[in-house]
């Protein structure tokens, strides 16, 4: 992206004044009275009510990372946490406290007691039932009417389908499933149990990209021919958010006093040694230091990072391997071993239990890149792509994972002509294909991440989730006069001559725009309350079954380096065919 802050201004103006004085008034007005009564502004934009008289009581099964950041989006007036499984004391911990290992991350994982406003865990815990061995027993809870999932991904296609089984609707995480025949398996039970199966494509519930979707649909930057997307992060050895350190047990202890003791017995240097090659034990010596150090509302700041690092310790407890993970000698020739309990805390870099950059970051651009072109299609049908061809590899990271550091994948999407009148399948002009490429990459953040969709008037640039900003063609520097004509819209441009500087800066910063967290579980929630065959979540099993057949078959691309046609018979859930070749299993063994 990587645009002058000039630019960035004259960008979201141009997209601030194409949305149009009504709606953007409209807009303003219920930001203003969401904020004033409490209310929800994505039941005003999505439609649905403004709360639900009796919240639906709901179980959490996983707060890990992203369970926490559910957590964030919970509002009181649609769902009320009554349960939570985990079998991390350090996830337990972080459900009730939130995560204060930094103000962003407090955030990002205000935790249970934040959002729902008990004072102390032992309140919380009188209103939250904690489930620390089998998440089945959770299932089992009579007053648990409901489940969001968000384990790690190689147990949602198990966990979703046991929920519904027990009769509970579920939210989960995205990917979908570990596989196409378990995304299918997933979706037939949903249909033969009737539960609602919603999976956490959140951009569905973004009302940043519901008006970039409504500026494409009006025409504004005439058709889509292309579309760059891009996901790039510093992450190197050493410092990887998907590699946290983990909790050694040192002589035998995981308690940092007595292990730092027993180091002492041993001189000086056993102690720099646990300080240096545990990183745990580190941060919680200097934390600690901290704490010892602070005054007046710092010393509660420093007391719970404390508290979370000896619950983040306390994990050396955790029996993986009673749980189905799998300890493995790592490829790198050094004969070392991953241990269960590793498998477990690092799941996203093993293949076997998690599904590499496409799944977790790719899934939801490419998911937003259909969304776009989808706006186009007649009727504003699901856009499936036609091909992919991709290649991928660590180039930064040793042997000590599995799963690539680079993906780069190249997509042909049908566009809006290509395909006969009313058909499918009935090719009418080949030629009318839109391509998508995609990129994301470890070692470098230069760029971050953004979609850039390109039209024959126009160019929409979407950033982080937080801004959208157009311009014409491929002009960055011209501010777009917009004048409504009948349905359409039409541009006409003039050069810009700068303008104060304070002005631009006050356009370029960043709004606390929601991601669409909080929308997608208040929009599941009242689903639930209001049943009705009109009442759908957005992203049901058939949309989150085409995101999940998108990542999965660009990582055999990638894996296998070469071009794959996606069969169409992949995308729907009744046919077994799968991009991997498995068949999903009969109904009768899934449960």
């Amino acid at each position: 992206m990587n645009l002058t802050p000039e630019q960035r201004a004259i960008g979201k103006q141009n997209f601030d004044e194409a949305v149009g004085t009504t709606r953007r008034d409209f807009l303003k007005g219920s930001v203003l009275a969401g904020a004033a009564t409490g209310g929800s502004l994505g039941a005003i934009y999505f439609g649905y009510d403004a709360k639900i008289e009796n919240p639906l009581r709901i179980g959490i099964i996983g707060t890990g990372d992203e369970g926490g950041v559910l957590i964030g989006g919970l509002n009181p007036d649609f769902v009320q946490v009554v349960a939570i499984a985990d079998i991390r004391p350090y996830s337990v911990h972080r459900a009730f406290h939130g995560d204060w290992s930094s103000d962003g991350t407090k955030r990002a994982r205000p935790g249970l007691m934040d959002v729902y406003g008990w004072k102390t865990e032992d309140e919380a815990r009188k209103h939250v039932k904690v489930y620390e061995d089998k998440y089945e027993e959770l299932l089992a809870d009579a007053n648990v009417e409901a489940v969001i999932i968000a384990l790690p991904l190689w147990l949602h296609d198990v966990a979703a389908i046991r929920a519904m089984r027990a009769g509970k609707p579920v939210l989960t995480e995205k990917l979908m499933a570990h596989s196409v025949h378990q995304c299918k398996e997933m979706a037939r039970v949903a249909d033969e149990t009737g539960m609602i199966l919603a999976t956490g494509h959140q951009r569905h519930y973004s009302i940043l990209y519901a008006n970039a979707v409504d500026q494409i649909r009006r025409g504004l930057i005439g058709d889509i021919h292309h579309i760059r997307a891009q996901w790039f992060r510093d992450n190197l050895p050493g410092r990887d958010s998907w590699q946290p350190p983990l909790p050694e047990d040192i002589g035998g202890f995981h308690d940092f006093e007595k292990a730092l003791n027993e180091a002492k017995l041993q001189g000086r240097s056993a102690v720099d040694a646990v300080v240096v090659l545990h990183p745990l034990f580190s941060k919680l010596r200097s934390w600690r230091n901290r704490l010892n150090k602070a005054r007046g509302a710092e010393i509660d700041v420093w007391q719970q990072r404390v508290n979370q690092i000896e619950e983040q310790l306390a994990d050396i407890t955790v029996d993986a391997a009673q749980y189905g993970y799998e300890s493995k000698t790592l490829d790198d020739g050094s004969g070392t071993e991953r241990t269960a309990l590793e498998e477990l805390i690092r799941w996203r870099l093993w293949d076997r239990t998690g599904g590499g950059l496409m799944a977790e970051l790719g899934s939801h651009q490419l998911d937003a890149a259909s969304i776009f072109i989808s706006a186009q299609q007649p009727q504003g049908r699901k856009a499936m792509p036609l091909s992919v061809v991709g290649v991928g590899g660590r180039h930064v990271f040793p042997a000590d994972r599995d799963v690539d550091d680079h993906v780069y994948a190249t997509y042909e999407f049908p566009g809006a002509e290509y395909f006969q009148e009313g058909s499918t399948s009935q090719v009418d002009n080949p030629n009318k294909k839109i391509v998508v490429s995609y990129s994301s990459i470890n070692g470098n953040g230069f760029g971050g991440y953004g979609e850039v969709v390109l039209g024959t008037k126009g160019t929409l640039i979407l950033e982080r989730e937080k801004e959208v900003m157009l311009f014409k063609g491929s002009n960055v520097s011209t501010k777009i006069s917009v004048k409504q004509s009948g349905s359409g819209a039409a541009m006409d441009t003039y050069e810009t001559g700068g303008g104060p500087a304070a002005a631009i800066a006050q356009a370029a910063t960043p709004t606390d725009v929601s991601r669409g967290y909080r929308e997608e579980i208040e929009h599941w929630a009242w689903c639930i309350r209001n049943p009705a065959p009109e009442n759908q979540v957005k992203c049901t099993p058939e949309v989150a079954l085409a995101d999940a057949v998108i990542a999965l078959t660009s990582n055999i691309a990638i894996k296998e380096n070469r071009r794959i046609e996606f069969d169409p018979k992949w995308f729907d859930k009744d046919s077994d065919a799968t991009p991997e070749g498995i068949a999903p299993r009969p109904s009768a063994e899934l449960g």
